[in-house]
């Protein structure tokens, strides 16, 4: 019998932070000890979708959205 390993399908992305965010980033998983891949992954399960989006996540001044979900997160 043969054993698979099941991996995820992964899509890899790349991700520009600002210094400020990458040094909150770093310090969060440092105080936690897990690996930025986790700390993102749950953020993303987290984002609100269909009727959720609408009510949720409100546009700033300059029309682009804004979302609470990192700050409640990171801070």
């Amino acid at each position: 019998m043969t054993m698979t390993n099941k991996k995820w399908a992964v899509k890899r992305i790349t991700v520009n932070l600002a210094a400020q965010e990458a040094e909150k980033l770093e310090k969060y998983c440092e105080e936690t000890g897990r690996p930025a891949t986790d700390i993102i992954r749950e953020l993303i399960r987290g984002l609100p979708v269909g009727n959720q989006t609408k009510s949720l996540n409100p546009t700033n001044n300059t029309g682009n959205h804004t979302s609470n979900h990192t700050s409640e997160f990171l801070n």
